[in-house]
């Protein structure tokens, strides 16, 4: 792909908190219309990493760039600005609102109308509300909320919820969409649904940057995995080569010391 394909370039951010290294010499990059997965161990460093792209953390190594540009340190509300939009591993939804009311606060960033338009119901008012709420519905049916959209969101079950909360981040219409954690607390069904789900979100046109761990969610949607552990990159690639990659394995399942004494 060219250089006007990649939307998100890490290079060799690394950020320390006190004495540890939490991210060290990181590199890799996004390209448009991938679906692209950060994987590793518990405490890898995948939500510090996310954390550093989305403007939470500034890196104190490196540069995090967006087209190019340096967007390292640009405070979260800015980075969003630029059409990076993340969910969060614990649903975040409001509660007492019906699901189509939380995918309408996702446009919130969207709106044109200035408060007292509102206030005062102008007809410029009316006719954006109009087009919200008919943006939102076509969200909502594309990601099957349709049967559900004037329920309370946050009675329904875990994995409709989920759903709920990747529309209301789509309502804002990322050019890449952070899922961290999308598959936690999802039964097998749910995790089937989400698969299907994500390929849909790329197919019409977002790019996609997920940490999970359900690797039968990353397998089998993602184009490309980079893998990291103790904040450091160890294999990077299309799914059948990260998962028989021996440093992959090892990561995940460690070595054996029997296996250690006989290697010696």
């Amino acid at each position: 792909m060219s250089e006007t394909d990649t939307l998100l370039t890490l290079d060799n951010i690394g950020i320390s908190f006190g004495g540890l290294r939490a991210v060290d010499g990181l590199d890799f990059s996004v390209q448009k219309g991938q679906i692209v997965g950060l994987i590793g161990p518990n405490g890898a460093g995948k939500t510090t990493v996310f954390n550093i792209i989305t403007g939470v953390y500034k890196p104190t190594d490196g540069a995090v760039r967006w087209k190019g540009r340096e967007i390292s340190g640009l405070p979260p509300y800015k980075v969003a600005d630029c059409g990076i939009l993340r969910t969060f591993q614990t649903i975040r939804l409001f509660s007492g609102m019906s699901v189509l009311e939380n995918v309408l606060a996702g446009q919130h960033m969207r709106t044109k109308q200035t408060w007292w338009a509102s206030l005062l119901n102008t007809p410029g008012q009316r006719r954006e509300e109009r087009a919200l709420r008919e943006s939102c519905m076509e969200i909502i049916e594309r990601l099957d909320l349709a049967d559900v959209a004037n329920e309370v969101a946050t009675s329904l079950p875990y994995g409709v919820q989920r759903r709920v909360e990747m529309a209301r981040t789509l309502a804002a219409s990322p050019e890449l969409l952070i899922l961290d954690e999308p598959a936690a607390g999802l039964n097998d069904q749910e995790s089937a649904e989400l698969n299907h789900t994500i390929l849909g979100i790329r197919d019409s046109g977002i790019t996609v940057l997920l940490v999970e761990h359900d690797m039968n969610v990353v397998m089998r949607v993602t184009d490309n995995i980079v893998v990291i552990n103790f904040g450091k990159k160890i294999a990077e690639g299309d799914p059948h080569s990260v998962r028989n990659n021996p440093k992959v394995i090892e990561a995940y399942l460690g070595v054996d010391e029997d296996d250690d004494e006989v290697a010696a």
